[in-house]
């Protein structure tokens, strides 16, 4: 067999997609600002830190690390390393151990997009692991904690399907404040988490494959932790809210989670053509199975994988370098889980309108301003100055209507074309889709507690490593949510007064919900469920608004305020 990777000339497209969507994938995570330490083995010494309690899980004993009122247990295999003949398998579990295995430290991500330059990728196929975070026993437990089991988060990143890990996120605000045990998961990605061939006939997508394997995990040692097993809620955003997507309309997801949190993403999401940059296609969240085949058959020829039997291109495959495989193009090509397979039957945006969905709580949100994140990544490459420009923008985003999109998001009425061009864009991708995700949900479910929220900071700080652009400022973008739920995740200056205030204030609404599926507490402003607006209405209101100072918390008419009656008669 060949081991000759078939060169050719890049397209425009290539080059297009080289340009933006290591950004993407950089900037979707920013909390990734190095590299975990490897996990650590049975036997290794203990950290230097603190050493925190010993947890016996259905595998083996496991030493965490105190922090004083937390502590963390990271680096926990939840399955098999899917490697050598495991890669492109459903996960297994993971071998048992004897002794006290070490969870001081995080287990490396699983292979990442190399970033631009770079010479390898970064991480390991052998990356199964998840981390959790409890609150420390006291020798004089609260009456809150007295015997009551907690509620238990499990985070799934984001990062395009290509990039983040579980332990770039710390939960110690969520564990302690709430008093709940978070979970936050690596999951495979890119060509090694979505790839598909015939020979592999109708394989899971594996990184939602792995997705539940950590939810099984969760539920068998959840009480170990001080965790209800029976009191799980899926969080994510982004990519990691696609996730949770896929698993509210996946046979195979029953009885794993009880409520869940989707944060910028939903089933209905979807990017116009050019809304990453021009010539860029346009972007559905989910791949149907023969796409994906057909997609793994061309990348098996280029790897030089052409034998005729199954068994030898599998083989052949399997035996190709994790360095290989990891191109920015292979990587890129394989970042769209798969329906039409036992985990995935349906594709998920058809599975939700037609009522196919797992009935549990819901809360789905999105921010202000999302689209700002991804416009301010390629205004360096494709800058839009002039009314032109951002006339030229719409007629390939939006056809023959983009005259029409064009009076109702006037240049004339946006500081600047390139703000004009986000606010379309963010109410067409992610307000107004959101907001029909909701409606059926509800249309579907009347009376399933379903919310709806709206980030709205202005002044959010921007995460670390955009690019500034004057006169383009963030507001409140795609991910400026998650600094406000995770203090890890890095930004260019730390929470004032104000936002603090918010982030106290959204902690305890994420973890009132994982403690009963309804956010109010009894010292917060009420956060209203999400209904239709009258029994014939097409939008759903009102979503509560989350926002520093007075006034900053109330409910809001964000279905009128994005515009969404106008693009709901728009064609997709």
């Amino acid at each position: 067999m060949s081991s000759t990777m078939t060169t050719r000339r890049p397209s425009r497209k290539d080059r297009l997609r080289a340009v933006l969507f290591p950004l993407l994938c950089a900037v979707a995570l920013l909390a990734a600002t190095a590299v975990p330490a490897t996990g650590a083995q049975p036997g290794s010494p203990p950290s230097t830190r603190e050493s925190g309690a010993v947890v016996r899980t259905d595998h083996g004993l496991i030493r965490g690390v105190s922090h004083g009122a937390y502590t963390t247990f990271d680096g926990v295999p939840y399955a098999a390393p899917p490697t050598g003949r495991l890669r492109w398998r459903a996960p297994v579990p993971a071998a048992a151990w004897r002794g006290v295995r070490d969870a001081t430290a995080p287990a490396q991500p699983c292979v990442q997009m190399p970033a631009p330059g770079a010479a390898a990728a970064l991480g390991s196929e052998d990356c199964l692991y998840l981390n959790v975070t409890m609150p420390t026993p006291t020798p004089t437990p609260t009456p809150k904690q007295s015997g009551q089991k907690r509620p238990v988060l499990v985070w799934m990143h984001g990062g395009a399907f290509l990039g983040g890990s579980g332990s770039d996120y710390s939960a110690g605000q969520l564990a302690v404040r709430g008093d709940t045990v978070v979970v936050t998961v690596n999951y495979r990605l890119g060509i090694f988490g979505y790839f598909g061939h015939p020979g592999l006939g109708s394989a899971p997508p594996f990184g939602l494959a792995d997705q539940q394997a950590a939810l099984r995990w969760v539920r068998a040692n959840a009480e170990r932790f001080g965790g209800d097993p029976d009191s799980v809620t899926l969080f994510g955003e982004s990519a990691g809210a696609l996730s949770i997507c896929a698993h509210l309309t996946s046979p195979a997801a029953a009885g794993l989670f009880q409520r869940a949190v989707l944060q910028s993403g939903s089933c209905l999401m979807s990017f116009p053509r050019g809304a990453l940059g021009p010539g860029t296609p346009a972007y559905e969240p989910f791949a149907s199975q023969r796409e994906v085949r057909t997609a793994g058959a061309e990348a098996a020829r280029q790897l030089g994988c052409t034998a005729d039997g199954r068994d030898e291109v599998l083989a052949c495959l399997r035996g190709q370098s994790t360095d290989r495989l990891a191109t920015a193009q292979l990587m890129q090509s394989f970042n769209r889980p798969a329906f039409g397979n036992a985990l995935l039957p349906t594709a998920p945006d058809e599975a939700l309108t037609s009522g196919r969905f797992h009935r549990v709580p819901v809360i789905l949100g999105t921010n202000h301003d999302e689209m700002r994140m991804f416009v301010g990544l390629s205004l360096a490459a494709f800058p839009i100055r002039t009314e032109d420009d951002y006339r030229t923008r719409l007629v390939e985003a939006f056809g023959p209507a983009a005259p029409a999109v064009e009076a109702r998001y006037p240049a004339a009425g946006h500081p600047t074309p390139a703000l004009a061009w986000a606010a379309a864009l963010t109410d067409r991708s992610l307000a107004c889709t959101t907001l029909a995700a909701d409606r059926a949900i509800a249309a579907h479910a009347p009376g399933l507690p379903l919310y709806g929220y709206e980030f709205g900071d202005p002044d959010a700080p921007v995460l670390a490593g955009l690019p500034a652009n004057p006169g383009f400022p963030y507001g409140a973008a795609h991910g400026f949510e998650m600094p406000f739920l995770f203090s890890s995740v890095p930004t260019e200056r730390p929470l004032n007064d104000a936002q603090r205030a918010l982030s106290d204030r959204m902690v305890d609404y994420w973890t009132a919900f994982a403690r009963t599926g309804d956010p109010n507490t009894a010292d917060a402003p009420r956060w209203p469920l999400l209904r239709p607006s009258s029994p014939l209405a097409r939008s759903v209101r009102p979503v509560q608004s989350l926002a520093p100072g007075p006034g900053g918390i109330r409910p809001v008419d964000a279905y009128s305020a994005h515009h969404c009656a106008f693009w709901d008669r728009l064609p997709r």
